[in-house]
């Protein structure tokens, strides 16, 4: 069925792709609902780690997620096998197959397809089977391990517990993973591999190790350990860091036409995706954003549009003292003066940075900013940096009508990705 659909489409138009569903877990809230009421009051969700003892860490502080019940989405034998990275994205695609009301059986199912991206995987399961190596021997590690420990499998087991038969992959870009995933589902659909794809990012490294290792890269926010609440502050003068989070967004992306007729409800139109390199260095970003802004040239050129059709933009702004000032640059250098004009905003603000996952829940953020008029704030920003002269959504939300918008993730290694959506 596939081989055919594509030699069908080979010599068409491409096809248009909407999103249909969608899912949340974040540190805001579990649910779709939850989190947009969260973003739009600038609800925080930074505050003192209670998933392991971090009292030996300089930074011990982070986005978790709260009251997560993986028994609700699974039997508890399944939970067991699973890593918390996993759990979430199958808990987020349940969400976002019922949130669009779309049934996968055996008429359909070769043409579903996951793409679910995540920058470490299944890092918990890692630590805790080293202690077992360590102090039990290698005949006691566990033989669910690997397949809870590697990345690609929450979108193996994705497919598994909803019966996806289609495409199916894994995109680990670092920080840009959940973007990339979602950019590659688009492009499946577009060319006639699938007619539906689960997509998004997945992250659950907020770990002993994943800690100490952000903290030694000197990448995370160190110095309010006794105020969680203003340690994320992106394009804020005083930022000084990132605050790791955890979770998942998924969307669920159609073709147009397979949505219309099956009368689906359409959240947006997904219009165009950019990707680009820095070839710069492991982890700091070009410093002139001379990478980002080709990311969200493309975007728009793919995506045949222009500067002024775009009216929110939602920023990687990771509170990092270069970042942000980079990516202010490549924002200017894509739209000039109208940059001036554009609503931007940094929800890592109020859920921390999920690194592999953050790609999911902002773009899970963009939609919902585009179908509901309503830009979400940059909570924390306090200090104006002249480095950082845009206007960020200081502090409160606010309605402006938005007919397009794109969203931005830039990830370790140079990779730089923006979608852009527009209204249907």
């Amino acid at each position: 069925m596939t081989s055919d659909l594509v030699s069908d489409t080979a010599n068409k138009h491409l096809r248009r792709v909407v999103v249909t569903g969608m899912g949340a877990i974040t540190p805001i809230g579990n649910t779709l609902q939850e989190y947009w009421q969260g973003l739009v009051s600038g609800r925080n969700g930074i505050g003192p780690i209670t998933l392991f003892d971090p009292s030996r860490h300089d930074c011990r502080i982070a986005g978790e997620v709260k009251n997560f019940e993986p028994h609700a989405y699974m039997d508890r034998k399944e939970a067991k096998r699973m890593d918390r990275f996993a759990q979430f994205a199958v808990a987020a695609s349940k969400q976002a197959i019922a949130d669009a009301q779309f049934t996968i059986n055996d008429l359909n199912a070769e043409q579903v397809g996951v793409v679910i991206g995540t920058g470490v995987g299944g890092l918990k399961v890692l630590e805790d089977q080293q202690e077992v190596y360590l102090t039990k021997g290698p005949d006691r590690c566990s033989p669910f391990m690997i397949p809870m420990m590697i990345a690609n499998m929450a979108a193996g087991l994705t497919a598994i517990h909803l019966g996806a038969k289609g495409p199916n992959s894994c995109s680990v870009t670092a920080c840009a993973s959940g973007t990339n995933a979602i950019g590659d589902a688009f492009r499946f659909i577009q060319h006639g591999y699938a007619q539906a794809m689960i997509c998004g990012g997945t992250e659950a490294a907020v770990t002993p190790l994943g800690l100490a290792g952000f903290a030694a890269a000197k990448a995370l926010c160190m110095n309010r350990n006794d105020d969680p609440l203003h340690a994320s502050r992106p394009f804020d003068r005083d930022r000084s860091g990132f605050v790791m989070g955890e979770g998942a967004g998924i969307l669920l992306l159609e073709d147009l036409e397979y949505a219309v007729s099956r009368g689906a409800r359409i959240y947006a139109e997904v219009t165009g995706y950019g990707v680009s390199c820095d070839a710069y260095h492991i982890t700091s970003p070009s410093p002139d954003g001379e990478g980002a802004s080709r990311a969200m040239a493309f975007a728009l050129k793919d995506g045949g549009l222009v500067p002024s059709d775009i009216h929110y933009i939602n920023a990687h702004g990771t509170s990092t003292s270069l970042n942000d000032a980079m990516e202010t640059a490549a924002i200017k250098r894509v739209f000039g003066e109208y940059a001036y004009g554009l609503a931007i905003s940094s929800t890592k603000s109020m859920t921390g940075h999920l690194l592999g996952g953050s790609g999911g829940i902002e773009a899970v953020a963009t939609v919902l900013a585009l179908v509901n008029d309503h830009i979400p704030p940059t909570i924390n920003w306090e200090t104006p940096d002249p480095n950082c002269d845009l206007d960020y959504t200081p502090n409160q939300s606010r309605p402006r009508v938005i007919h397009g918008a794109l969203s931005n993730s830039f990830g370790f290694g140079g990779h730089n990705v923006t979608l852009a959506f527009k209204k249907y």
